[in-house]
């Protein structure tokens, strides 16, 4: 009896993205958080900032996440990380996609992730079908497409094909980008479309129904 085979994936991080904005002392645009958060304290209202480093000259810039809080807005946990530059409360700034909107500058993604699973590879045409579970340790956009060449070992080529039979159930179209954790399943193939090897072999190898036949109800010449 066949099994549902199972598998889960995950998208593990490498590396912060990088943060895109214009530098005003040099012509670079990429930025690199310092590991590092600002805070200012006028009377009772706060400024938070992310700092950032320039690629190109290191000109350190700012990132507004707070402007002129109350302190008693801010819970004092947060606060705490705030002042003790927290690499967890960094790497969320970071990451941060609202933050970046807010504050005009685009994330790049490139480089900043790998994908994890438990084989190289899977046979695609087994029999059973394969349900993948995959999870995003950073909200990193990754085409499907490219995903599911790193994750099943086939070529592009074979994973359109896959699509395009009905093959393959993704959340979206090969080529739109996923962020958040999702379910495919990789459906098997059609057995009637594929004769089993062992029976087309049988199959060329037994002799023709009709040919003893034709043969034995030949006349015999001569008489």
């Amino acid at each position: 009896m066949n099994t549902d085979r199972k598998a889960r994936w995950a998208v593990r991080q490498s590396a912060l993205p990088t943060v895109v904005r214009p530098c005003p002392d040099c012509p670079a645009t990429r930025h690199r958080p310092t590991g590092r958060i600002r805070v200012n304290a006028s009377g009772k209202l706060l400024d938070v900032w992310l700092l950032l480093s320039c690629a190109g000259c290191d000109r350190t810039s700012k990132v507004p996440v707070h402007e002129r809080v109350h302190v008693s807005s801010l819970a004092p946990a947060r606060l705490v990380a705030f002042e003790t530059n927290s690499p967890a409360v960094v790497r969320e700034l970071t990451l941060d996609a609202s933050l970046a909107a807010r504050n005009g500058y685009r994330l790049d993604w490139t480089g900043t992730w790998e994908l994890e699973t438990c084989a190289p590879g899977y046979a695609l045409d087994h029999p059973a079908p394969l349900t993948v579970a995959v999870g995003f340790e950073l909200p990193v956009p990754v085409r499907l497409e490219r995903l599911l060449v790193l994750g099943l070992g086939a070529s592009r080529t074979e994973i359109r094909r896959l699509a395009g039979t009905g093959r393959l159930q993704l959340p979206a179209a090969l080529n739109a980008k996923a962020h958040q954790d999702f379910d495919l399943t990789v459906r098997p193939s059609d057995p009637a479309q594929h004769p089993a090897p062992t029976a087309l072999r049988a199959a060329l190898r037994r002799p023709r129904p009709d040919a003893t036949a034709h043969q034995l109800l030949r006349p015999a010449v001569g008489f």
